[in-house]
């Protein structure tokens, strides 16, 4: 029994190594349990340690950024004489030799973009080697701005190794998606609609601007920029500028998230009924002509309508802008108010003169738009009478008119 015993654990023991045994280029999460002079010991549990290269985990100036107990994210690269070697991007002297590995198994490597060339910018690996970087694989957007790059270090991925390493092709793009990936999976577990975040604009079209929150780019659509109206985008948001911003939608299937500008501002529809009562006069600038009637603005965000029929002071009109102007600045009068559909009816105040109220104002230009209809019809029956064609007809119409 003790025999048959030995032999199934020695078959589990084989079993849990072929399970934690590792692959160039395989990613794994590692613990600091040593410090060294050269060397930075990490467990990786299951009884399984490995190193990494000191001046891997140090900042420019020389400093550690770890300590013990602290967690890394590491790459296998080799076993050698049972030590397990890790790295977290390939660089340094040594980095020639792991160049093909990198390749192979997509572990980053580091580079310093050396200068612009044709489609492109050469960049040094490996100490002195130099690879190709194009354009497109710089950044995630286009690349307008060449200069920033020159001199800068990046951690890139070999996307072509040919040649025996005469022939490089390497992609910063490749780690920024994904590092974003990474960080849009986070966020996925966090992000709830109704949410306030900060973001960038990273681009502006006519129809919105898109907002990026750190892994997750989403739009915000013109009409969400603002309470009031927005003619030119320009005016309100520039490329790179930071903004507050509350979630409207999170579809994850589609990849299609917005954000509200607005949201985060006070709504200027909770202070109308204190600011318009019915009744009183203000004075906006006419915004929108339509065949109905004129939207007109009182202040941003607050917009009222003239009905077509309250613009003629009772003179038949057949579109608004026989009264008003796109752009004119006007005085209305508050008819009614709506703050649960957010609605202002608004009127043109007749104004008073004469000794003639509203009522008379209204019966004068009736009558003298029907004067105007008789003179016409008047015009019209002579001219056929010239003509021969209205007979006693026309006579007994014409004698009736000039009565």
């Amino acid at each position: 029994m003790t025999e048959e015993k030995s032999f199934a654990e020695l078959l589990d023991q084989d079993f849990a190594a072929a399970q934690t045994r590792l692959i160039p280029g395989q990613k794994v999460e590692a613990v600091v349990v040593r410090i060294g002079k050269e060397w930075i010991f990490v467990d990786l549990g299951a009884k399984s340690e490995g190193c990494i290269a000191r001046n891997e985990l140090v900042d420019k100036d020389g400093n550690l950024t770890v300590q013990e107990g602290d967690k890394v994210e590491v790459f296998f690269l080799s076993e050698r004489n049972n030590e397990q070697r890790f790295t977290t991007r390939v660089s340094g002297a040594d980095a020639r030799n792991h160049l093909m590995d990198a390749y192979q198994s997509g572990i980053p490597v580091e580079g310093t973009v050396d200068q612009e060339i044709k489609g492109g910018f050469s960049v040094k690996i490996a100490g002195k080697i130099r690879a190709f970087c194009p354009y497109s694989q710089m950044s995630l957007r286009r690349v307008d701005d060449t200069e920033q790059y020159i001199g800068e270090q990046f951690t890139f991925k070999i996307s072509e190794y040919k040649e025996n390493g005469r022939n490089i092709i390497v992609s910063r793009r490749a780690i920024l998606e994904e590092e974003r990936e990474q960080k849009k999976e986070e966020l996925r577990e966090t992000l709830e609609k109704g949410m306030t975040v900060r973001g960038t604009i990273t681009s502006i079209r006519n129809f919105g601007a898109f907002l990026d929150i750190g892994g997750l780019e989403g739009l915000i659509p013109v009409s969400e920029i603002c309470w009031g109206r927005v003619d030119d985008i320009h005016e309100k948001l520039e490329v790179g500028q930071e903004v507050s911003a509350t979630v409207m939608k999170l579809d994850w299937e589609n990849d299609r998230i917005s954000f509200s500008l607005k949201e985060t501002l006070p709504n200027p529809w909770d202070a109308v009924a204190g600011k318009y009562a019915e009744g009183s006069s203000h004075v906006g600038k006419v915004v929108r002509l339509l065949d109905f009637g004129a939207f007109v603005e009182l202040e941003p965000g607050i917009d009222g309508l003239i009905h077509i029929s309250r613009l003629g002071a009772g003179r038949r009109i057949n579109h608004p802008r026989e009264v008003v102007q796109l752009g004119e600045t006007v005085e209305v009068r508050i008819d009614s108010v709506d703050t649960e559909k957010k609605r202002l009816s608004l009127s043109i105040p007749v104004p008073a003169g004469g000794g003639k109220g509203k009522d008379d104002a209204v019966k004068t230009a009736q009558a003298k738009e029907d004067d105007e209809q008789r003179q016409e019809y008047k015009r019209h029956l002579e001219k056929a009478d010239s003509k021969g064609s209205m007979g006693t007809l026309g006579d007994l119409l014409k004698k009736k008119l000039g009565n």
